[in-house]
């Protein structure tokens, strides 16, 4: 059993993995979420597996590991209801909106700090993950998350300034063609 067939391996597992992350995680949809993760980590590090008769073993505590980190994450970044926090948005015009273009949030993003743009830019530009970026960086992958939340806040700051800028009515005098010429040939 020096090479596990992956295939086997599903149709062995699956089913009672997946009944097992039903019974955590209460909801189908996240259980089917938590079974494919466990096999998608099982083909990127399975291989690591020295004893190949604790498959079973490692499968269950792989998904059990899981489940606990999406319960962490949840706690630490809850998920809610845009109509349940409306009141806590701003109200932004879609004049506003519209007046926020690419070159505005470029020009906003160079105002952010050089030790928390250089995450920003890589992750939304590049597209890269964050371990990408951590190699890159040479940076633990909390650093980079760490890094990419305050950018996020500043680039936040940055363009609800300007935001209030474009939102506020600019007063425009009109100058008479026959005052002009006076001011400046006159």
């Amino acid at each position: 059993m020096d090479q596990i067939d992956f295939e086997q391996l599903v149709a062995n597992y699956y089913e009672s993995l997946f009944r097992f992350a039903l019974s955590l995680a209460r909801n189908q949809d996240r259980a089917c979420d938590l079974t494919q993760q466990t096999f998608f980590l099982w083909a990127s590090k399975g291989h690591q597996l020295r004893d190949k008769s604790k498959v079973k073993s490692w499968l269950f505590t792989t998904l059990h590991r899981e489940f606990l980190g999406s319960r962490r994450r949840e706690t630490r970044f809850p998920h809610h209801s845009t109509d349940v926090v409306e009141h806590e948005l701003p109200s932004i015009s879609p004049s506003v909106v519209n007046a926020l273009d690419g070159k505005t949030v470029m020009e906003s993003m160079r105002e952010v700090d050089e030790l928390y743009r250089t995450p920003l830019m890589l992750f939304y530009l590049e597209d890269l993950s964050y371990a990408e970026i951590a190699r890159m960086l040479d940076v633990p992958i909390g650093t980079v998350m760490s890094r990419l939340s305050r950018g996020k806040g500043q680039l936040r700051q940055i363009l609800s300034v300007e935001i209030t800028r474009a939102a506020k009515p600019r007063k425009i005098v009109p100058i008479e063609p026959t005052e002009f010429r006076k001011t400046n040939h006159g």
